[in-house]
């Protein structure tokens, strides 16, 4: 069985749960606010190492916030 990828819905999901901002998430991952915003609009994908990041500070697994 093949799991649609809901990335972008999940982070945006865990970013508001989190009461935090794009900016001040993109601050944390030393990263640009519009990397955050790409990602949430679904433009692009982070890459593996910023995927590892988003996980370890929202305490995620890989699959749960890809899937």
């Amino acid at each position: 069985m093949i799991k649609k990828i809901k990335f972008a819905e999940n982070l945006r999901n865990l970013r508001r749960g989190a009461g935090i901002t794009q900016k001040q998430l993109a601050g944390v991952l030393e990263i640009d606010q519009r990397t955050v915003s790409a990602w949430e609009n679904e433009i692009c994908e982070p890459s593996f190492a910023l995927l590892a990041k988003l996980c370890e500070f929202f305490g995620e697994t890989f699959d749960s916030i890809l899937t």
